[in-house]
């Protein structure tokens, strides 16, 4: 071990950060093209409740996405989508089940967002709450794979998830969520990823500060 290098953690690192007064950030991710989309309606239910809870928010529109590297870049799509990823202190990811996973079009999404810009990881050490819809009976495979991609972003995700079954029953003619216990899952996901982003958003950067990382290891 590099003594130069080593660092106890402590605790008046993590309390000395200057805390933040501006509203918490929060880029909402759904991962379908449908006309009516059920993980649209559901990610557009946690927006009005992140809002509600004292949250700046943005939803990115997915239509006219390109595949990933079928186009460089460049392209205003993928611009819009990385520069929201570097906005956010907090996402949440919401996507259709489909063949028992998530879908292309939210996975295309997240392989838009790059790990690292020069020496910046836009994901890292920012929250990160997932979310499914279903057709049919409960599952939890979408969120579960989300939860990984959540991990390879180097995002903290939260404990809390939301998997809403049957979707096409649980939202009104007017695009609305019924009340009901898949409601109120909604509501304590959306209130821990606000707790946890509060938490954690002034000290992300010395949360995921590592030894491997620090200046002077291996070339």
């Amino acid at each position: 071990m590099d003594p130069a290098r080593f660092k106890a953690p402590s605790h008046e690192a993590l309390q000395g950060a200057a805390r933040s007064t501006h509203a918490p950030r929060f880029l909402l991710l759904y991962g379908s093209l449908r006309e009516r989309s059920y993980s649209k309606l559901l990610t557009l239910e946690a927006a009005r409740l992140l809002q509600a809870m004292g949250g700046d928010v943005r939803v990115f529109d997915p239509t006219g996405l390109p595949l990933p590297d079928s186009v460089p870049d460049s392209h205003p799509k993928v611009q819009e989508l990385r520069d929201l990823a570097q906005w956010a202190e907090g996402m949440v990811w919401c996507s259709p089940e489909g063949h028992g996973a998530m879908t292309g079009i939210l996975k295309a999404q997240i392989d838009w967002i790059p790990l690292s810009v020069g020496s910046v990881r836009p994901t890292q050490g920012k929250t990160l709450a997932v979310m499914e819809v279903s057709g049919g009976s409960q599952s939890f495979n979408a969120v579960n794979q989300m939860r990984i991609l959540g991990r390879w972003m180097r995002m903290i995700t939260i404990p809390n998830q939301s998997s809403v079954a049957k979707a096409f029953m649980e939202f009104d003619e007017a695009g609305r969520m019924r009340p009901s216990a898949y409601y109120e899952r909604v509501v304590d996901v959306m209130e821990e990823l606000v707790k946890f982003t509060l938490l954690t958003r002034d000290v992300s950067g010395y949360l995921v500060d590592r030894y491997s990382e620090r200046p002077g290891g291996q070339p």
